[in-house]
């Protein structure tokens, strides 16, 4: 075990984070953290990493391990160069060993300059050097938040693949589901200040999770239909009320007394938008260069209502440039933008505009509207706001004190709050957790209107996305019909070499077709089978069982879970090995 965390708990005024929550991490783990923005994830790394205190609890490490923190938002000096920050915390022998690896690292990042100072970088850059930084040092536990925000699909490709070879133990929070999915080999779900380990990647995870609800959903149902049964026989009257069994007046308390399932809140988005006229944009031969540098050549394209476009290139090939041409808040140095009359354009901006940290949530939301009008009736702010998961309470918060998350979130609410007919999404999945993300993929496949979105993130292309713009750099823009994973195919059909042309092989002489027959071992296999298939159909049915019964208890929940699955696994195994000896058998039968 490198690193134990006992009975943490934390709590941030009057929000409970964390509530005696334990982990636990093994050589070899690969751990992901999911949860809605808020819940304290961010949080928890920090602790884990050491940064800040528990309220009560414990985090144990054996002395002689070395562990590596990314945090959200990473400190760095303006005044050092980006080999500087990378090395900060390093003896110079150590910058002399690794400096070549760290170049090396930092250009696969797309940071060429490394004797930039760190205060003319972007947010997205520093983030990527700090990456670096976390990447670099030797370590046996890496502790990553959200490592693949403002990374471009090749450099989470590299990312997976380096991570992938780690051997050490990984602990990150993430939303980028396929990073999930091809990483990691254990989730945690933070939920409501406690925390559900599953021992999966994301899909196992969520048929894991599907399982629990409806596990929880039955034994509720169950216990509904025995309280009625129970109330109905206590209320039959002061007839014999004195003979009544003592012990069924106490189930009945018990059953009454028991707490229900408890679900998580969700994001409610509502459909808001203005009515779209026919003609929608225009854009005509639209070129953009900036200090000598083409980033938009001679593009035109004619939107239509129906569009839903993914904009995907390497980092700085000037998608946002596109966008913000699209939106008019650039002025193209060459072609033309034509918007129609009735259009009204939604932007959700990367950088989400300077919210206020002094400004409360309420007010902000108030200066957008203070009611609007959806196809499921007139919601006020407040409402609206409810619907965003933001509490009573938190309406009233500070933006300031609000998570990376939660800003986002509140981002996304003030632009839907403005019923536009277009939306144009840049990077709308940093720092949106996966329920909000699943939610908003939703709402966009029914937005009555073009949606075109910047967005590295290959889960939500997948699913939101019917044409993919790839912006390359000298500013040409290609079109590819259908999602990310049909552009990411044709993509790598046109890279792929020619094949050589092959020289004529000599004819092999043919060979005298051997007579079938089985071997020792597997005739005694074909013969015991189809009894080992029934066995393990058997273990399977007790098995399941055995979880009908545990609904309640998560941690024998969890091994009669993984129990089955590699019960399934075996039967799965054994029924193809069973058809390929039929097949043998029958094969074998024939040549007589």
């Amino acid at each position: 075990m490198l690193l134990s965390a006992e009975k943490i708990s934390k709590n941030y005024g009057m929000k409970q984070l964390l509530q005696e929550v334990s982990l636990y991490l093994n050589e070899g783990n690969r751990v992901g953290i999911i949860g809605i923005n808020g819940t304290g994830k961010s949080t928890l790394l920090k602790i884990l990493a050491g940064v800040e205190p528990p309220d009560e609890g414990s985090i144990a490490m054996n002395p002689n391990i070395q562990l590596s923190y990314l945090p959200q938002n990473p400190p760095f000096r303006d005044d050092c160069t980006v080999l500087e920050q990378v090395f900060a915390e390093f003896p110079a022998q150590f910058r002399e060993l690794k400096e070549y690896e760290a170049k090396s690292m930092l250009t696969r990042l797309g940071i060429t300059d490394f004797d930039a100072k760190m205060g003319v970088l972007s947010g997205g850059q520093r983030k990527r050097v700090a990456l670096a930084t976390a990447l670099i040092h030797p370590a046996d536990i890496l502790i990553l938040d959200e490592p693949t925000n403002h990374l471009d699909s090749e450099m989470v490709a590299w990312l997976e693949q380096r991570l992938l070879r780690f051997t050490g133990g990984l602990i990150m929070v993430t939303h980028d589901r396929y990073f999930l999915e091809r990483v990691v080999n254990h989730i945690v779900e933070l939920s409501r200040s406690k925390l559900y380990p599953y021992e999966a990647n994301y899909s196992k995870y969520l048929e894991l999770k599907a399982q629990r609800a409806e596990m929880e959903a039955a034994s509720e149902r169950k216990r509904q239909t025995l309280l009625r049964k129970e109330y109905q026989w206590i209320m039959r009257g002061a007839r014999a009320r004195g003979t009544k069994s003592r012990s069924r007046i106490d189930r009945y308390e018990a059953l009454k007394d028991q707490d229900a399932p408890e679900m998580d809140d969700t994001v409610q988005l509502s459909h808001l938008s203005s009515r779209l006229g026919k003609k929608i944009i225009e854009l005509s031969h639209l070129t953009k260069a900036f200090d000598g540098r083409t980033v938009i050549r001679d593009f035109s394209y004619l939107m239509e209502r129906e569009d839903r476009i993914g904009i995907v290139g390497k980092n700085g090939a000037g998608k946002s440039t596109l966008l913000n041409l699209i939106a008019c808040r650039l002025l193209p140095d060459e072609g033309t933008v034509d918007v129609g009359p009735t259009v009204k354009i939604g932007y959700f901006s990367q950088e989400s505009r300077e919210l206020d940290p002094k400004q409360r949530v309420y007010d902000f939301i108030c200066e957008v509207s203070n009611e609007v009008k959806t196809a499921e009736g007139t919601f006020s702010a407040s409402q609206m706001l409810e619907r965003f998961l933001f509490s009573p309470d938190l309406q009233y918060s500070l933006i300031g004190r609000l998570s990376g998350g939660e800003r986002r979130r509140l981002y996304l609410l003030s632009i839907l709050m403005e019923a536009p007919n277009i939306l144009l999404l840049d990077e709308p999945t940093n720092d949106l957790d996966i329920e909000t993300l699943t939610i908003l993929e939703d709402y966009l496949d029914s937005f009555a209107g073009p949606v075109l979105a910047v967005s590295h993130d290959r889960y939500f292309l997948d699913k939101v996305a019917d044409m993919i713009f790839e912006v390359n750099d000298g500013g040409s823009i290609l079109r590819y019909p259908g999602n990310y994973t049909d552009y990411d195919e044709k993509r790598k059909e046109t890279q792929q070499p020619a094949p050589k042309k092959d020289t004529a092989a000599p004819k092999a002489t043919p060979k005298r077709a051997q007579k079938l027959k089985f071997s020792f071992n597997e005739q005694r296999e074909f013969e015991t089978i189809e009894d080992d298939i029934a066995a393990l159909e058997a273990k399977i049915a007790e098995c399941e069982a055995q979880i009908a019964q545990s609904a309640s208890d998560y941690v024998r929940l969890q091994a009669l879970m993984g129990q089955k699955a590699e019960l399934e696994s075996d039967l799965e195994a054994k029924t193809e090995r069973w058809l390929y000896l039929t097949e043998l058998a029958e094969r074998i039968a024939s040549q007589k």
